[in-house]
């Protein structure tokens, strides 16, 4: 339950991001910061867990490492906060379709993992599917590449460091809250925070609260589902922003688009089936394993 929240409130985030449409991109970015980092410290004192973030900050080579994932999650934030204010929500939930292939490519240029061949099969879709967008409007669909390889990076270094996801979340925004805090001094009165109304205001005071949430939930819920199941609720809130995009926003999505996008949701299904397929081999040799131990267990057991 925890998961599908936090990929809901993923897929329904141009919704939330239309209601700011008077507020520019930046401002936008910076307030989640503040506001996401008042909202985590609250969340960690609430729980007593201040002292984690002490702990981290002391160890330079995690300070180091979160730093690069704030300034990953940051220009992720931008950037889809520009999407939804120039219109171009297809092309970013599509960054987010291709983010788990963009993972697996990472895997295989920076750890030298090695991909089978229905990965690669995956990759070959996903790359001509982005070629056959490339090929169709005249550019890269950049927007979408820069999503999925920022949210991809910052998965990657964040797996470097040791920390929980509320502490972890807090001590990027608390690294980057002097230059945010900057932006809003020098804005000054002129910011959209106070020149535009409560309503606007609490919008984006709503804004961090809504980037903390679905963050924390997921890392709540994954704890406690599996794998699998993680993996095919993970389309969930890109395929809520193509429908936002579509439905609701009216952006134009014509055959030839829906080809390309054909290519990438066939690279999908491929690359979720080798994840099934692999975890529903691994779980029976882990069951017979623990069948095996169990008795050594119970003979030692019975010699205590």
């Amino acid at each position: 339950m925890a998961v599908a929240c936090a990929f809901l409130i993923w897929g329904t985030l141009p919704l939330y991001m239309r209601a700011l449409d008077s507020v520019s991109p930046v401002e936008i970015m910076v307030h989640r910061m503040v506001w996401a980092c008042l909202f985590t410290f609250a969340l960690l004192a609430f729980k007593r867990q201040l002292g984690n973030v002490i702990a981290v900050l002391r160890q330079p080579r995690a300070v180091a490492w979160l730093l690069a994932s704030a300034t990953m999650i940051s220009l992720n934030w931008f950037i889809y906060v520009w999407a939804v204010a120039e219109r171009q929500v297809v092309e970013a939930s599509l960054g987010y379709f291709i983010n788990p292939l963009v993972s697996v490519a990472l895997g295989v240029l920076l750890l030298g993992e090695k991909l089978n061949r229905w990965q690669s099969l995956a990759v070959g879709f996903a790359v001509a599917g982005v070629i056959w967008l490339t090929l169709l409007v005249g550019r890269l669909p950049w927007i979408a590449l820069v999503l999925a390889f920022s949210f991809a990076f910052y998965g990657f270094i964040r797996k470097r460091v040791a920390v929980d996801a509320i502490t972890g979340l807090h001590v990027e925004t608390l690294l980057l809250l002097p230059f945010a805090i900057a932006y809003l001094l020098w804005r000054g009165a002129s910011g959209a925070f106070f020149s535009q109304g409560g309503a606007i205001g609490a919008l984006l005071i709503g804004a961090g609260i809504f980037t903390a949430i679905p963050l924390m939930s997921f890392a709540f819920g994954v704890r406690r589902v599996s794998l699998s199941t993680v993996g095919v609720m993970q389309y969930l809130a890109p395929s809520l922003q193509l429908l936002t995009a579509v439905v609701l926003f009216a952006e134009p999505f014509v055959l030839q688009q829906g080809v390309g996008f054909g290519l990438i949701w066939i690279a999908l299904a491929i690359y979720a089936f080798d994840g099934l397929s692999r975890h529903r081999r691994v779980v029976p040799v882990a069951v017979q394993c623990a069948e095996a131990v169990a008795p050594v267990k119970d003979a030692a057991a019975r010699v205590e």
